[in-house]
């Protein structure tokens, strides 16, 4: 509190979007970017100067001639484009020779969202922008020292194993040899061609029975569920290695195909070994555990009230008839364990509750909740509490109307630019806060009504979760994901909301 940071997002929209969510939590802030006028953006740097704001959110339109010596922080919010990027922009940070802490946030949908925005580039411009992204990529996914990676890429060598400093170095993460791995995939690849996705081969390689793999025939192929001793994540972790590797090449203008190349047939030949950092996700061993993860908030979960809100649910759904988690699901209680919530409103803020499941299954959680914090006195983290600002995009509200309006799916994600995945995933979290939605018109059209049934009947009588992967597993392979998905929505709306 009080030190000088920068922020810095990809587009001039979530510059100005991170800049009112963290003005709305008492952060003094402000934006930067090209589209704003002159005066303001040369207003809001003296600001920054002066100490009158403590954090400027930007674009990198921002830092260029910028004279502060005592940045204390950089945030990357979204992954930069490039390694050169990224270290100038660092690089901003700590220029007194005083603390200079940089975090950047990394998930690889940005990387697939900044490969789409490549698509209709000229062909040379794309190679380039790929080159530097897979670099971008290597480095975020390295377990590598930070530092010995970084002079390496500009052609320095850093002779120390461990810098003291950085992530990797700090807290050196689980290895795997992922030689054998990366050679099945290979192989597979190479049997099956260069028509497909990455995570269509990972499908394969799990023995994941979609349509379109049906269409193939590739059900039948000898790669079919070759690699299923892992799971979808871990494959896909192998095939970017691959990527990183050069082993294979990705064809961004033709959808992302992957094929093998030279270099890849070069290691089927002669393998060697290849170790992969182990993500928390792709920690096998950890999914075991019945630890309770720290949700996204921040703050390991109360273990004891965590229990009790469970057993609390369990007698919730008797009396309503209803499976566990269609009264709230796991990660809204993990939530309730962290933040304490004793009013409705404060409930309504929990993650994945919202204002008609808060009211209609909330008050007993809150009594429960209200007695344990007075037992055991608690100071509650309401202080932490990140308080929300309306959401621009206007998405949610979009798609209430629009399926209000009985809306075909495929239309509503191309008026929102999303794809089918990502516009199933913005129903489900409507559906979840307990609004109300009847999909049922837009079902009947695109699921036999026998398929519909057996799904729905599994999700109120036999299902023990509302996992994706077990309904999968236990339903079989003539049910897809998406139609799965589909009524589960349906299930929830018509049983829980």
């Amino acid at each position: 509190e009080g030190k000088s940071g920068i922020i810095y997002c990809l587009s001039r929209k979530k510059v100005e979007e991170l800049t009112e969510l963290l003005v709305a939590n008492g952060i003094r802030a402000l934006a930067y970017h090209a589209g704003m006028d002159a005066q303001t953006r040369a207003a809001n740097q003296d600001d920054f100067l002066m100490e009158r704001a403590d954090v400027i959110v930007a674009t990198i339109a921002f830092g260029m001639g910028i004279d502060k010596p005592d940045v204390r922080y950089v945030i990357h919010y979204d992954i930069p484009k490039s390694l050169e990027g990224y270290y100038q922009e660092t690089g901003r940070a700590g220029r007194d020779g005083g603390d200079g802490h940089c975090l950047t946030f990394y998930s690889y949908k940005d990387i697939q969202k900044l490969e789409k925005f490549m698509q209709g580039k000229p062909v040379a411009e794309q190679e380039i922008g790929k080159l530097l992204l897979l670099e971008t990529v290597s480095y975020a996914e390295s377990s590598m020292c930070r530092r010995k990676t970084l002079l390496h890429y500009f052609g320095e060598e850093y002779p120390e194993e461990n810098c003291g400093c950085c992530d990797n170095c700090l807290h050196p993460k689980p290895k795997i040899d992922a030689q054998a791995s990366l050679r099945m995939a290979l192989e597979a690849l190479r049997d099956l061609g260069d028509k497909f996705k990455a995570d269509y081969l990972a499908s394969v390689l799990v023995g994941k029975n979609t349509a379109l793999i049906k269409s193939y025939g590739h059900n039948k192929s000898e790669w079919f569920g070759a690699g299923a001793d892992h799971d979808i994540r871990y494959w896909g972790a192998v095939i970017r290695q691959a990527l990183i590797m050069g082993l294979i090449d990705k064809n961004i203008e033709n959808y992302g195909l992957l094929s093998i190349n030279t270099k890849g047939e070069e290691f089927i030949a002669a393998p060697r070994p290849v170790y992969i950092t182990l993500d928390h996700d792709y920690d096998e061993e950890e999914k075991e555990t019945d630890a309770v993860a720290p949700t996204g908030k921040g703050g390991a979960a109360d273990e004891e009230l965590f229990s009790m809100l469970k057993d609390l649910r369990k007698k919730v759904a008797r009396q309503h008839d209803l499976p566990p988690f269609v009264i709230f699901q796991d990660p809204s209680l993990e939530d309730m364990a962290i933040q304490y919530p004793i009013t409705i409103e404060e409930m309504q803020n929990i993650s994945g509750v919202g204002v008609g499941k808060a009211r209609k299954f909330g008050e007993e959680f809150i009594r429960l909740i209200r007695a344990y914090v007075e037992e055991k006195e608690i100071v509650r983290p309401q202080d932490m509490i990140v308080k929300s600002v309306g959401n621009k995009s206007g998405n949610k509200i979009f798609i209430i109307q629009a399926i209000d309006r009985k809306m075909d799916f495929e239309d509503i994600a191309r008026t929102k630019d999303l794809d089918f995945d990502e516009l199933l995933t913005e129903i489900e979290g409507i559906v979840n806060s307990g609004t109300k939605l009847d999909i049922s018109y837009y079902i009947e059209q695109v699921i036999d009504e026998d398929k519909s049934n057996d799904i729905y009947l599994y999700f109120k009588e036999d299902a023990q979760s509302d996992s994706l992967d077990e309904a999968i597993e236990e339903l079989g392979g003539d049910y897809t994901e998406e139609e799965i998905r589909l009524v589960r929505i349906k299930f929830m709306c018509e049983q829980g909301n």
